[in-house]
């Protein structure tokens, strides 16, 4: 029943954990200057580096926000990014999956209750991380928002005086014709719209619009027009309604300036008749042809004439021909090089193909390169009798570095027992781990993935020593271990390296402190 019991609850907690990790929620981190207090590394988010937002918990330790957790799992398991950068990677632990992950409620209260402080300039507003995003988060009339239609900062209280007076990409109807245009584009519309009411200068008639405005000009009793005999030199302006009485008044006027016009084009017609046409001479009241007499010198005027008006068409169509030349040569000019653009264009993208091929090349190189030297590297420090020394130089700095969460662990050469034998290295904290966190060193032995793990026994159950040397040879450091055979530690490997097991009260931090035995020269040596 209690077996039944267990189960039960924690199939209950899993269903619980995956119900609170599909709770919508659109909100990366909060910034971190919200706080008013140094934030702590584990309040921050892994993923956006702000302070945890309804923080979860992946199976690696790490937590993320929930909006950015579900953002790196939305297509699938993923790799944790930052196991990778504190060199403490382990399959399939630093994998996160949503089925894995939990919310982290413990983390998400001690982040609620942190004080906190309002980022906008003018805002004295203070109180918890609950509530600012409870009740100031998206309220504080401090805050300067965007603007969607034209992108400019404007306070949250201005925002809708702006958007209806102010944004120059404000959508308006035209109040005349309904059409619906930019508020930028108002005085061009005005100028177009059919709608627009004008008033008539003549008769001061309002409200005329525009599309009737030329009809209404054309009927105005008062609008002024120019007389219709104006071409032939009459200077009268008259309204409309006026036109009839000043056409009746001027008839007089209106025939004297007609008759200089029509005398003109009478002798036009008499000095030049036309070729072959027979002419009435009214002095002799006979016919004859146009050639005789008098109209001798209009036919030599003429033939002058002509043959002027010959030599300028020759003139201009010997110009056409030299401009259709230097079109044709333009054209071909233009189709030369267009032709050679084109295969510059094909040289030149050839050539981007071949930097493309030898920047891939490169980088496989590099990739080889990078290998290569963690092989040499491996080789280097590796020993093949079980028994290995580490070195551990730059102590101090090392030491920062673990208390400040930069890298919290580091790993060991790998090393083995033998030749063909087991695959090992050492894990050590120095600032400690689990129980031993702040006051221990923390040293732990994992087991690696070999080339031979398939002609060994497992699971591994050889006595493990682990030792940290006294540099004056005098006392020792010594923490031994069985095996524990059923431990997935020391299992035949199915990923890269198996869970560390070993000791996280390995060596109390006071001893390594002032002048340590253990430390000389801000060097540590470790030996299993």
């Amino acid at each position: 029943a209690d077996s039944t019991t267990g189960t039960a609850a924690r199939l209950a907690a899993t269903l619980m954990a995956r119900i609170s990790l599909d709770c919508p929620s659109s909100l990366p981190g909060i910034p971190l200057s919200v706080l008013s207090v140094p934030m702590e590394n584990k309040y921050k988010c892994q993923q956006c580096l702000q302070v945890l937002r309804k923080p979860v918990q992946a199976q690696c330790g790490h937590r993320f926000c929930i909006h950015c957790f579900k953002q790196l799992t939305s297509s699938g398991p993923k790799p944790c990014e930052a196991c990778r950068q504190e060199e403490i990677y382990e399959e399939p632990i630093s994998i996160l999956n949503s089925n894995e992950a939990f919310p982290d409620n413990a983390a998400g209260r001690e982040i609620a209750s942190l004080p906190a402080r309002c980022l906008n300039q003018g805002c004295s507003w203070t109180g918890s991380i609950k509530e600012y995003e409870a009740q100031h988060e998206g309220r504080c009339e401090f805050e300067r928002v965007q603007c969607e239609a034209c992108q400019t900062s404007v306070l949250r209280t201005e925002k809708d005086r702006h958007n209806e007076r102010e944004c120059e990409a404000r959508t308006l109807n035209c109040k005349y014709c309904k059409v619906t245009f930019n508020f930028k584009d108002i005085k061009a519309h005005d100028e177009i719209c059919l709608k627009f009411p004008l008033q008539c200068k003549d008769c001061g008639k309002k409200k005329i619009p525009r599309e009737k405005f030329s009809d209404h000009m054309r009927t105005c009793a008062k609008s002024k027009s120019a007389c219709p005999f104006s071409e032939v030199g009459c200077k009268s302006v008259i309204e409309n309604g006026k036109l009839s009485d000043h056409e009746h008044s001027s008839t007089m006027e209106h025939l004297r300036l007609l008759l200089p016009m029509v005398l003109s084009m009478a002798r036009t017609r008499a000095e030049a008749p036309g070729l072959g046409e027979w002419q009435e001479d009214s002095g002799l009241g006979l016919y004859r042809a146009p050639g005789e007499g008098v109209s001798i010198d209009g036919g030599a005027a003429a033939s002058s004439q002509s043959v002027d008006l010959g030599k300028k068409v020759n003139a201009l169509e010997n110009i056409v021909c030299v401009l259709n030349r230097e079109v044709e040569r333009s054209s071909v000019t233009l189709e030369a090089f267009s032709h050679q653009h084109r295969l510059d264009q094909e040289k030149s993208e050839n050539l981007s193909n071949k930097v493309r091929q030898l920047e891939r090349t490169v980088a496989m190189r590099d990739l080889q390169l990078s290998e290569t030297e963690q092989v040499v590297r491996e080789l280097q420090f590796c020993t093949y009798d079980g028994i290995f020394v580490w070195k551990i130089s730059d102590f101090s700095r090392r030491r920062q570095d673990a208390v400040a969460g930069r890298t919290p662990a580091m790993f060991s050469p790998a090393f083995y027992s033998s030749k063909y034998g087991y695959k090992m290295c050492l894990r050590l904290y120095l600032n400690g781990d689990g129980t031993g966190r702040g006051t221990h060193l923390s040293l732990f032995f994992v087991i690696m993935r070999g080339n031979c793990d398939a002609l060994l026994k497992w699971p591994f159950s050889q006595k493990v020593t682990l030792m940290l040397l006294d540099q004056n040879n005098r006392e020792h450091i010594i923490d031994a271990f069985r095996p524990d055979v059923t431990s997935t530690s020391f299992q035949k490997p199915i990923s890269e390296m198996n869970i560390a097991s070993g000791c996280p009260l390995f060596c109390p931090l006071a001893k390594l402190a002032g002048k340590s035995p253990y430390l000389r020269e801000d060097t540590i040596f470790i030996v299993l």
